[in-house]
């Protein structure tokens, strides 16, 4: 019993003729005689009458009425599995970092889901080194992030450079500025994010290519939240140029001479997954578009 022989028994009794199920099936009557035959074979029980008018048996009213369900299952079944091959289904776990997570991420998932509405995302939060181990342990399938640590276990493809500024209140003594570089921050706190961040590290390391080892410094775990503490006055805050957009109230930006900060931004993924399948792929090429798209003050040249 297979689905064609159900939807011909259905014709069957929708037309009362075997004849009229042949011609809207496209198959010769015999071949509709012979299904019949074969279906009532392996129900062991009859399910149609035959005469001058065709009628069903209680076995086949009730084999029926189960019939419409089962093909009706089976019909999605097949649509579902022809989705998941031409990638229009399917569930990605997708890694990000902020503040991408929070500003860029949104709007581009509005868009890709109306496109692809039988897609189901799930969206983890975290740092650059953090989404790499998830990667490479399976918990998710690509990340947005900065440039990894990279190893011969993941695939990176950069997309842009996140453009930084100094955000500081706006009577702080490096409003009078045009342009804050290393040196300008020594004698002022500086709101930094954890130690396992990667522009955390990269400020540091910049610092000590400068020569500067000691900084007045406060930890805020979050690279969104840090706007909100320099808006209280607790510091200054090197931050994307997209959190403050528009600039917080009682507060000012200014830029960073040459490239104090300058993270690269992309897509990660294994590289034994790379190029992506499925609905992966789908995912892939969108975030690619749109954040090449973005320019995220800086392009990549």
């Amino acid at each position: 019993m297979d689905i064609k022989t159900l939807k011909t028994f259905q014709m069957i009794v929708n037309y009362g003729s075997f004849v009229r199920a042949a011609e809207e099936m496209n198959y010769a009557q015999s071949t509709v005689t012979m299904q019949m035959q074969k279906l009532e074979s392996d129900m062991g029980v009859q399910l149609i009458e035959r005469g001058k008018k065709i009628k069903l048996t209680e076995a086949g009213r009730v084999f029926y009425e189960q019939s419409l369900h089962i093909v009706k299952d089976m019909e999605q079944l097949q649509k579902n599995i022809e989705d998941l091959q031409w990638g229009t289904a399917g569930h990605i776990r997708l890694g990000v970092t902020e503040p991408t997570a929070s500003y860029r991420l949104p709007a581009i998932l509005k868009r890709f889901l109306s496109d692809y509405p039988n897609i189901q995302i799930s969206i983890e939060f975290g740092n650059t080194p953090t989404l790499s181990e998830w990667i490479l342990k399976g918990d998710i399938d690509l990340a947005l992030c900065s440039a990894p640590d990279l190893g011969t276990e993941l695939y990176f493809e950069p997309l842009c450079k996140e453009n930084f500024v100094v955000l500081m209140p706006e009577h702080h003594p490096l409003a009078e500025k045009t342009s804050i570089g290393p040196e300008d921050l020594q004698g002022h706190r500086l709101l930094i994010t954890s130690a396992t961040c990667p522009y955390r590290r990269k400020l540091e390391m910049v610092m000590k290519e400068y020569g500067i080892t000691t900084l007045d410094t406060m930890e805020i775990g979050s690279m969104t939240a840090l706007k909100f503490y320099v808006e209280s006055g607790l510091g200054i805050a090197l931050v994307p140029q997209i959190l403050v957009n528009p600039v917080p109230a009682g507060t000012t930006t200014r830029e960073l001479s040459g490239s104090l900060i300058d993270m690269t931004f992309g897509i990660l993924c294994k590289t034994t997954e790379y190029p992506l399948k499925l609905a992966g792929s789908k995912l892939y090429s969108v975030l690619k578009q749109e954040l090449k798209g973005e320019a995220f003050q800086n392009n990549l040249d």
